[in-house]
Formats: structure tokens, C-alpha cells, sequence
């Protein structure tokens, strides 16, 4: 494609973030660009449990409404199911997943605790471990490689475009506005920024006079060889988050995190940490009928944390037509409702439909400075949590 030379609204991020942003605005007939540094959902975006079910979020209703008309809204598959059960160990683990099913039940959505007999049925791979569970008759999971590239090519549909391998070295910002974003491919002018750069966020944001407090981890999975397809594949415990997919596999990852001190700019995000062994033997515990399935890959993508775990969707108070955003960690479930908050932000200046107050930047403004250590989020954590 030719060079651009500038658009309406540049959105720096090709995460499922970026994209659904991206989306919103061109189905609205915005110019709108996206760049990123490598491939488009190339990181943690496509690397993830493709979990849809964020009821401690305000932007929850919204995400549940979209999710089974996305299929349709794009024009692409990303092979959405609906509901998710949850398995327990242990009588703890039960009243911990409880604390969902009544949070849920506040905002209108239902939930149905399960006996043993009923887990044999629902989860065949669960076996007689677990001493109960939760069905959630809501939220749900979506394949992540298909929905970055059915954000991607609707956006592209109504005349959005990307831009890929294109790295952001500054701004040209004059007047309170910034005018162009710097790259290495040239300046892009804009009328509007949005930076969704995952964990290279605060560098950007950094860059406009704004700080938005976050570390970078590196996030692992393993997925197994295929397995007989059960009734449900969005099956969650024992500290996991994951899927079967369609095909079989078991694509699962959970805690700890390898913390990073700094996230090396265009440098893959290769699986390094001691995590696969024991995310594989807590998969094991979780689905026992499953323990001879061999590990038939892993993959990492990095990740940003908020100092709360909490998104970032704000205007800059640094510059007049700059919005940021990092969903901390949480970005693709809940993508379709915080791309259209996102566009709501540019174009509106509010989000129209939900309270997203509290993800404001100005919650950290009497932040500790060694948050980070205070939170224990430091490299080599993860190595040492689960030597430990």
C-alpha cells in the first residue's frame, strides 16, 4: 500500500484494542489508521484464554450484549459460544467463584451451582475431583486469532486502514494538540491520537507529558493435542483460564506472572519462564481425564498491569485530541464494548453507555512511587513463587 500521509483519527496499536477502536470509528465513516510496530495481534491479543465473562467490569453489559452478535456485526467468525462453567476443589474455591455468580446476579445474570453428577456430565475430562461448580449463564469465549482478523478486515470494510511494521518514535505536538505521530515511516498527521499500545502505553503516554502507572509481564499457555469435544468448552478453575477449542485442544494459561522490567521493543515474546510444567499439572488437577494429553505447544504475549488491575480509558489531560487505553491485562473479552467506549471518547467526548469513571487516569493520582515493589511485582517473581 501507498505511504499514508495522515488520517482523522491514528490509533497507535494493533492489539484488540486498537482494532475494535478502529472498527467503531470506520463503520461510523471515520478515517481512521492503525499502526503497530509488528503484526496485528501478533502479541498478547492473540495469545489468551479467549474469555468473554467480566462481571466486575462496568463496561459488563455491554460486552455480554455484543458478544453474540459479533459474528454477524463483522461479517467474520470468531467462533463465540456462549456460557462458561467454573469447577471447584475445594469448599473454599466454591464460596471464592460464588462471589461472581452474586455479582452477576446483580446486574440481571443468572447462574446454576452443579452437583458432582452434573460436572460428569458437563465436563467429562473433570472426572470425580472436583466437589462442585458454577454454570454461568453468561459470558463465554471466542477463538482470538479469528476476532483480531475479523476486527481487521471489518475495520478495512468501511474504509479503515493498517498500517503494520511501523514503529512510533515521538509526536509532533504544537498548540496543546499533537499534530502528527512520528514513525519510521514517516510523520502521520491526525486530528485525534489513541494510544493502545499495550505495555509500550506508558512509554507513549510518557511521551505526551502523562504518566499511566503499569509493568509488563510475560503471559504463558500450553495447548495439548485434541481431545474429545464436551458439551462445554469454556471450563475455568484452579487458578486457570482457558478453552477446548473446536478442534479438541485445551488451550489454557494462569498465574503467576513472569514480570518484566522493562518490555523489549520488537522482541518476540517467546515462552522463557518455569510456567509450563505447572500450569500443565494444575490442568491435570483441573480436568484429570485429561492428564495424558501431551503438551503439543506454548506460546507467551506481554502483557500491561495497572497498578489496580484495572483499565485505562481516558483522555490526556497533557494534550487536547489524545484518548489512551489499557484494558490491564483484560482487553480481549472485553473488546467489543471498550472499542465503542473508545469512540464514544473521540468522537463524543463521554462514553454514552456505561460509567466508566473509574477508569480514569486521575485515580492514581496519590500513587505510591514503589507501587510496583510494594505489589511484589517484580522480575524473576514468578521463577521464585513457584520454587517456593
Amino acid at each position: 500500500m501507498n505511504e499514508p500521509q495522515g488520517a482523522s483519527v491514528v490509533i497507535v496499536g494493533g492489539g484488540v484494542t486498537g482494532l475494535s477502536a478502529g472498527w467503531w470509528l470506520a463503520r461510523e465513516g471515520v478515517d481512521v489508521l492503525v499502526i503497530d510496530k509488528g503484526m496485528v495481534g501478533w502479541e498478547a491479543s492473540g495469545r489468551n484464554g479467549g474469555g468473554c465473562s467480566h462481571h466486575f467490569s462496568p463496561l459488563f453489559a455491554e460486552e455480554q450484549r455484543l458478544w453474540p452478535m459479533m459474528d454477524e456485526l463483522l461479517g467474520y467468525p470468531t467462533e463465540f459460544r456462549p456460557h462458561r462453567i467454573r469447577l471447584a476443589g475445594s469448599a473454599e474455591q466454591m464460596e471464592l467463584y460464588g462471589r461472581a455468580v452474586r455479582n452477576a446476579a446483580r446486574q440481571g445474570f443468572a447462574s446454576e451451582e452443579l452437583d458432582a453428577m452434573q460436572i460428569r456430565e458437563l465436563v467429562p475430562l473433570a472426572g470425580d475431583t472436583m466437589v462442585g461448580g458454577y454454570l454461568y449463564r453468561f459470558g463465554g469465549h471466542a477463538n482470538p486469532h479469528r476476532t483480531l482478523q475479523g476486527y481487521a478486515w471489518a475495520m478495512q470494510d468501511h474504509g479503515g486502514r493498517v498500517m503494520q511494521h511501523c514503529s512510533v518514535s515521538g509526536f509532533d505536538v504544537a498548540g496543546g494538540r499533537v499534530k502528527a505521530v512520528l514513525t519510521d515511516r514517516g510523520p502521520i498527521a491526525c486530528e485525534h491520537v489513541v494510544i493502545a499500545a499495550g505495555p509500550s502505553t506508558g512509554r507513549l503516554s510518557a511521551m505526551l507529558g502523562q504518566d499511566v502507572p503499569m509493568v509488563a509481564a510475560r503471559a504463558e499457555m500450553i495447548v495439548t493435542e485434541a481431545l474429545p469435544l464436551m458439551p462445554y468448552g469454556g471450563v475455568d478453575g484452579n487458578g486457570l483460564y482457558g478453552r477446548q477449542t473446536l478442534r479438541g485442544n485445551l488451550a489454557y494459561g494462569g498465574g503467576p506472572h513472569e514480570w518484566l522490567d522493562t518490555p523489549a521493543e520488537g522482541a518476540p515474546a517467546k515462552p522463557s519462564t518455569p510456567l509450563m510444567g505447572p500450569i500443565g499439572r494444575r490442568l491435570a488437577e483441573l480436568l484429570p481425564k485429561a492428564a495424558h494429553a501431551r503438551i503439543i505447544r506454548s506460546w507467551a504475549g506481554v502483557i500491561e498491569n495497572t497498578p489496580d488491575g484495572r483499565p485505562v480509558i481516558d483522555r490526556l489531560s497533557t494534550v487536547a485530541n489524545a484518548t489512551v487505553a489499557t484494558l490491564s491485562s483484560i482487553g480481549f473479552g472485553l473488546s467489543p464494548a471498550s472499542g465503542r467506549a473508545i469512540r464514544d471518547l473521540v468522537v463524543d467526548g463521554a462514553c454514552s453507555f456505561a460509567d466508566i469513571s473509574t477508569f480514569r487516569l486521575e485515580r492514581f493520582a496519590d500513587l505510591e512511587p514503589n507501587w510496583r515493589e510494594l505489589q511484589g511485582w517484580r522480575a524473576k517473581a514468578a521463577e521464585e513463587s513457584e520454587a517456593a
